[in-house]
């Protein structure tokens, strides 16, 4: 007799396994949003001070974590704070930053002689001495103007004199009364910048109704050669060396702080490329070479520079021909200085130099143009002191000294 097997679903094989399926994944999906809860939850119970430990970001004097910090360490409570330390800095250096209003004389139909304003511009208090303060701002934004006014950070507004400017630099140095001032910008350096450090600018763009407006970036660059025309003769007339930062700089931004991260102040804001192809160029003028210049300019209200008495030209603006059959220079002479006209009792014409004469060298170093000649001259040489210059004439390479005098002596 054969037997019939069978299958059992409730044998107790079949039902262990089932129980064992019927916990197994309700725990795995407990685990995960367990997990999952806790991870959410975290934030607010290390801000709440409920965990046994805390977590500790080790900062740098810039706030920022530096690279291979170990991110764990003793405990210490986690604070944060939205108060940067850039706006520490612009809170503590703003009141030094001020509004400069260029106040001209003019004739109006029928009231006759009014003032009014022909411009406005920034300035930084860099001194405060008894009862005067002392402002710095650009040559340019003063230019021309019968009477200058200084707008405070809280609004009010200061007569200032104008102590002395200088074109060639671009700096002017004004001083007013120090009752209503309290504190004079720090002055850091501009020697030990670094490209890529950051760069805070501080002035009153496109006027004083945006005084105080603050822009940040970086020092994009350092010793920048920026061509200057003095005489809107579409030659320049001289290179400014200028820092380059990509922090906003606008008109009215001329004459304010360009600061580091330290609230120093590392440069004068002065000149933008403003053209629709470039943005984010902004230049501003070194501190370090600014320092002697305002220093000069607050003791005897002008810069005083030798002086070499000529008419000179870039020789790069003489033609192929005048350069052979005029200036009669070898062919292998293709840069210096032309001496157009020589002024009498100059110590040019006491020195033997004649018109036509081409310039190639002072103290034996090379001039290519007229801005390398005046760059040796103003900011190499001294007044009284002896200078070497090497020309040509009729084709003849010479040499000759020349003891340079002040202008104010002519």
């Amino acid at each position: 007799m054969r037997t019939m097997g069978y299958y059992d679903d409730h044998s107790p094989h079949t039902r262990q396994q089932k129980k064992r399926k019927s916990w197994v994944m309700p725990t795995i999906i407990g685990i995960i949003l367990g997990a999952v809860l806790i991870l959410l939850a975290l934030p607010a119970l290390i801000q709440s001070n409920l965990l046994p430990y805390d977590m500790t970001i080790p900062e740098d004097d810039t706030g920022l974590v530096e690279e291979g910090e170990n991110l764990t360490g003793s405990t210490e409570n986690v604070k944060v704070n939205v108060t940067t330390q850039i706006t520490e800095v612009v809170e503590e250096v703003a009141p030094t930053v001020v509004g400069v209003v260029n106040l001209q004389t003019r004739s109006g139909f029928l009231q006759g002689e009014e003032t009014g304003e022909a411009g406005t511009g920034s300035g930084v208090i860099y001194k405060i001495d008894g009862d005067t303060a002392y402002v710095v701002t650009n040559h340019h934004v003063i230019q021309g103007a019968d009477e200058v006014e200084v707008v405070l950070a809280d609004e009010t507004r200061v007569k200032a004199k104008i102590v002395g400017s200088d074109l060639f630099t671009d700096l002017a140095v004004l001083e007013m009364s120090s009752d209503q001032v309290d504190k004079a910008i720090e002055l850091g350096s501009s020697n030990n910048l670094k490209v890529g450090e950051p760069a805070i600018a501080i002035g009153n763009p496109l006027g004083l109704r945006f005084s105080g407006s603050v822009t940040r970036g970086i020092i994009s660059g350092k010793q920048r050669a920026i061509p200057q025309d003095f005489n809107g003769d579409g030659q320049p007339d001289w290179q400014a060396e200028v820092i380059q930062t990509d922090a906003a700089i606008n008109p009215g931004n001329s004459g304010g702080a360009l600061i580091n991260i330290k609230g120093q102040l590392i440069g004068i804001n002065s000149m933008k490329i403003a053209r629709s192809a470039v943005e984010g160029i902004g230049f501003a003028i070194p501190i370090d070479y600014a320092e002697p210049i305002i220093a000069e300019l607050e003791a005897d209200g002008k810069i005083t520079r030798p002086f070499l008495g000529v008419e000179a030209y870039s020789l790069s603006d003489v033609s192929s021909a005048d350069r052979t059959e005029t200036l009669k220079l070898p062919e292998d002479v293709e840069n210096g200085v032309y001496i157009r006209n020589i002024e009498p009792m100059s110590p040019a014409a006491k020195a033997g130099l004649k018109p036509l004469d081409v310039i190639v060298a002072l103290d034996g170093e090379p001039i290519k143009n007229i801005i390398e000649l005046r760059q040796h001259l103003y900011q190499k040489k001294k007044v009284g002191e002896e200078m070497k210059v090497t020309f040509y004439r009729n084709g003849e390479k010479q040499e000759t000294t020349v003891t340079l005098a002040s202008q104010e002596d002519f």
